[in-house]
């Protein structure tokens, strides 16, 4: 399966084995991609270097990486030279990576993906999201995966308050991915991937290690 900007997909295509059974996807379709990985669970992902850069594509690795059912898929994350390979793989916590020193990545977390620590919650943590109560599933200082009963939408943008006896938190958010899931035992409700906007480093960072599993 193959994941990337329109204009790019062409090119990337032809260095892959014609012989091979290949699925495209636009970056804006991100979302329904995920869908049919986790139907058709492939060998192989490949998202476009610049798409897996920005916060949607992020999204969609982690989510395959943190998916049991996925851990035989391998991602690989593209650039425009044939060197320009990262090797994602959802059963391992490293990372290889094929590219020229000059454009080494950033330091990554322990997943991989992400630009920042993210921390299992402990118990139960609410987050406050345009007035409506969600569960925060993970957290960091950029981001966080919550559930909520209410509707949330990819590209979305809302208000948050986090709360506890030390510290109330407010910042803007935009919605990264959003699935609606109906779990056996509950109700409807909507997991998605929040990127924060304006949020306090430094406070969130505090509220991670105070509520962290």
């Amino acid at each position: 399966m193959l994941i990337g900007a329109p204009e790019v997909l062409t090119a990337l295509k032809q260095s892959i084995d014609p012989n091979a059974e290949l699925l495209t996807f636009a970056d804006v379709d991100a979302l329904r991609a995920l869908e049919l990985i986790s139907r058709r669970r492939p060998e192989i992902v490949i998202a476009e270097k610049a798409f897996a850069a920005t916060p949607r594509g992020a999204a969609l690795i982690n989510r395959i990486k943190a998916d049991p059912t996925l851990v035989k898929s391998e991602i690989r994350v593209v650039g425009p030279k044939p060197t320009d390979v990262r090797i994602v793989s959802a059963s391992e916590s490293s990372v290889g990576v094929a590219e020229p020193a000059a454009a080494a990545p950033k330091p990554l977390d322990q997943r991989g993906t992400r630009r920042a620590p993210r921390y299992k919650i402990a118990g139960v943590v609410e987050i406050v999201a345009d007035g409506n109560v969600a569960r925060v599933v993970d957290l960091s200082t950029i981001g966080a995966q919550i559930v909520s009963v209410i509707i949330l939408k990819p590209n979305q943008k809302v208000r948050m308050i986090l709360t506890d006896d030390k510290a109330t938190i407010r910042f803007g958010a935009v919605v990264a991915w959003a699935s609606f899931e109906i779990p056996p035992k509950d109700g409807p409700r909507y997991r998605a991937g929040i990127e924060f906007v304006d949020a306090d480093a430094e406070a969130l960072e505090a509220f991670c290690i105070r509520h962290k599993q």
